[in-house]
C-alpha cells in the first residue's frame, strides 16, 4: 500500500468457514469498503444457469465473466446483507440459491473467470481501504495486504452452518446433500490450478468453531492496530 492509503485486510478460507460474516461485520467496525468475491462468482454462476451455460463450456462462461466484471455493482446497507447488483438488476437472492452454490466452484476454476474478477476486484479498492474476503485474496489478489487472515472451522461445523443456512431461507437440501457439497468444494477449491486455496504466508489464522462473530472479529481489529 502506498503512504496515505486506508488498510486493506484480506480474509481467506474454505466455505461457511466464517468470511462473508465476518467481513461484513469488520467492515461495518472499521468503517471500510467491503469486497465480496464470492457474490462476483456466484454472479458468474448465477447468469450461467439462467443462460442454459454448462461450465465445461469455458469460452461462454469466460464472457460471461466479463459482463459481470462490466455490469457487477454492490451496496453496504447500514442493516442487514450485502446487496448485489449486475447493472440495475438486484440479484442478491438469486446468486445464494442452492443452484449458484452448487456451481460456484466449477465456474471459479476457469481461469479466464478469475482473471475477470481479479481485476474487478482490484478496481474496487481505493485508497480508502477494504475489507476483501474470498479464496485467493492474500495469496493473489493483495499479496501485499495490510494483514491477512485465513479463517476455518471444523469440516462438521461448516456443513452445519451451511445447512441452518439452507433451512432459513428455504432451500430444500439434507444435511448429508450439504455436507458432500461442502467436501467437494473444498476438494475442487484447493486442487484447482489457477490460484488454489492456500495460507497465504504470514496470514492470521483463526479456527472459528467455537468462536461467536464478534470474537473473531475483535481479534481481527486488535491485529490490524498492531500492524
Amino acid at each position: 500500500m502506498a503512504d496515505g492509503a486506508g488498510p486493506v485486510v484480506a480474509i481467506d478460507g474454505p466455505a461457511a468457514s466464517g468470511k462473508s460474516t465476518v467481513a461484513l461485520a469488520l467492515a461495518r467496525r472499521l468503517g471500510l469498503l467491503l469486497v465480496d468475491s464470492g457474490s462476483m462468482y456466484r454472479a458468474v454462476a448465477f447468469l450461467a444457469i439462467e443462460r442454459k451455460v454448462t461450465v465445461s463450456d469455458e469460452q461462454a462462461v469466460g464472457q460471461i465473466g466479463r459482463r459481470v466484471r462490466a455490469d457487477y455493482r454492490a451496496e453496504l446497507p447500514e442493516e442487514g446483507q450485502l446487496k448485489v447488483f449486475l447493472g440495475s438488476r438486484e440479484v442478491t437472492e438469486q446468486i445464494r440459491s442452492a443452484e449458484a452454490t452448487g456451481a460456484v466452484s466449477d465456474v471459479s476454476r476457469i481461469t479466464a473467470v478469475r482473471d475477470e474478477m481479479v481485476d474487478l476486484q482490484r478496481s474496487m479498492v481505493s485508497r480508502s481501504g477494504a475489507v476483501v474476503e474470498g479464496r485467493d485474496i492474500g495469496t493473489t489478489v493483495f499479496p501485499d495486504a495490510t494483514l491477512k487472515v485465513f479463517l476455518d472451522a471444523a469440516a462438521e461445523e461448516r456443513a452445519r452452518r451451511r445447512y441452518r443456512e439452507f433451512r432459513e431461507k428455504g432451500i430444500d437440501a439434507t444435511a448429508s446433500e450439504v455436507a458432500r457439497q461442502i467436501q467437494r468444494r473444498d476438494e475442487i477449491d484447493s486442487s484447482r490450478e489457477s490460484s488454489p486455496l492456500m495460507v497465504s504466508a504470514g496470514a492470521l489464522l483463526i479456527d472459528t468453531t467455537d468462536k461467536a462473530v464478534s470474537q473473531v472479529v475483535e481479534e481481527i481489529a486488535r491485529a490490524l492496530e498492531g500492524v
